[in-house]
């Protein structure tokens, strides 16, 4: 499968950029260390092989843990250790300027196809499975594991074979305040006649406090308070079968995603209180 044809939307795994990568590195460290003053550990459970890193998002669009974690993977491994990871395919109909200069850093489109041609090239994959739910969940529910329910990961894990690292913090759901998510209500007015922006599902509308709005109806992009931020990588999570009929399991995936949010849960609970 080559990664030109990979997608018909012509989305391809040859645009990442070490020298892009390389130019961010100051930048980068500069929020790491005095802005959101990263603290971090576990990453010494990363084994040498490829794997699924799967993460919890936080502090909406601007999603800081998630570049923290990456300046984190770069400063370690540099760029000669492959990793992807995978975006919401809205980003390149919202912004192409953003979206050139994610996959540039190593952002693919979130799609099956273009997990498993990554993993074919031996590079690990970084998911978020929440998505939006998760990024914009309620300021009361921070320290919860809400991936919405979406078990692809799962599938993808036991179909390519490859472990699952949990990628886990706290802190940046305080850069904002998400009141409550809103969605169903601005779905009804959708259906009702009103339009999305550039006519795109949300799947969220948030009330949050936040800059440079103050107040912000909408998943709109927001400037992060400078609140600390503690991220933790967490033991690889092996399964007893993989393969294709395990993937097709509807039950056994059902199991293995339980364990995950669990486990997951646990370490949360754990690095949010304090140890």
């Amino acid at each position: 499968m080559g990664d030109r044809a990979i997608n018909r939307s012509g989305w391809s795994l040859d645009v990442r950029n070490p020298e892009t990568i390389h130019n961010l590195m100051p930048l980068w460290r500069f929020f790491y260390d005095y802005y959101f003053r990263v603290q971090t550990d576990g990453w010494h459970h990363i084994p040498e092989e490829k794997v699924l890193l799967v993460g919890t998002h936080n502090g909406g669009l601007a999603a800081p843990d998630m570049v923290m974690c990456m300046y984190d993977w770069f400063r370690r491994f540099g760029t000669r250790r492959l990793i992807y990871g995978l975006m919401h395919p809205h980003v390149w109909k919202m912004n192409t300027g953003m979206a050139q200069l994610a996959e540039a850093t190593g952002a693919i489109a979130a799609h099956p196809k273009m997990a498993i041609a990554a993993f074919q090239k031996n590079a690990s994959v970084l998911v978020y499975p929440g998505g939006a739910q998760d990024v914009f969940r309620p300021h009361s529910q921070r320290h919860k594991i809400n991936f919405a329910g979406r078990k692809g990961f799962i599938k993808l894990a036991l179909r390519e074979k490859v472990k699952i690292v949990p990628v886990i913090s706290t802190g940046a759901h305080d850069t904002l305040f998400v009141l409550d998510d809103f969605y169903d209500f601005a779905k009804q007015l959708h259906q009702w006649g009103m339009p999305w922006l550039l006519n795109l599902d949300p799947q969220v509308f948030p009330i949050y406090f936040g800059l440079p709005w103050g107040i912000s109806v909408g998943p709109l992009p927001n400037i992060p308070l400078p609140v600390q931020i503690k991220t933790r990588v967490c033991p690889p999570i092996t399964f007893e079968q993989y393969g294709k009929k395990a993937a097709r399991d509807r039950t056994y995936v059902d199991a293995c995603y339980d364990l995950v949010v669990e486990q997951m849960q646990k370490q949360l609970d754990d690095l949010s209180s304090g140890n």
